[in-house]
């Protein structure tokens, strides 16, 4: 059975612009996102389209539903609570749906996250044995005796 959203997936395969779910984890930097609009405001789609365009570093296309805007974006470029942050300042509405909420408190918390990993260095994993290695010789422990060895008994 067709429907709309059937329709829009199989024109963008027809035309090589096929996008995952925006929900369907992402590896990477490179991020596929949709911007959701509140369904009562959908005069807004065209505007805020029309605004993220002009955006660097930012592609932009129909969303799955009316409602909302297909966003791809690095997230050393853009974030989507930028962009959403960017939409709401200029007075456009987003979906306030519990759904919505969840959705978005976690693209933001997991953006944020990788943003801040990346931001760390690597930890070097042959190396960190030597690391504890070191660290217990220094340590005090039942396996060291600071009893000099003239002093020790023998039996």
């Amino acid at each position: 059975m067709m429907n709309p959203e059937r329709a829009r997936l199989l024109r963008d395969q027809e035309r090589g612009l096929h996008r995952p779910h925006p929900l369907v984890p992402q590896t990477g930097t490179r991020k596929q996102r949709e911007l959701r609009f509140c369904k009562l405001k959908h005069w807004q789609v065209p505007e805020a389209f029309e605004l993220l365009r002009t955006l660097p570093k930012l592609e932009v296309a129909p969303g799955s539903q009316p409602n909302g805007i297909a966003v791809c974006y690095e997230i050393t470029d853009h974030s989507m609570e930028e962009l959403e942050r960017l939409l709401l300042d200029r007075g456009f509405h987003l979906e306030n749906t519990l759904y919505a909420k969840l959705i978005r408190a976690l693209v933001y918390f997991t953006e944020e996250t990788q943003l801040r990993n990346m931001g760390q260095p690597e930890r070097l994993i042959k190396k960190s044995h030597e690391v504890y290695s070191h660290a217990w010789e220094h340590h005090p422990h039942g396996d060291h005796d600071d009893t000099p060895p003239e002093l020790r008994e023998y039996k």
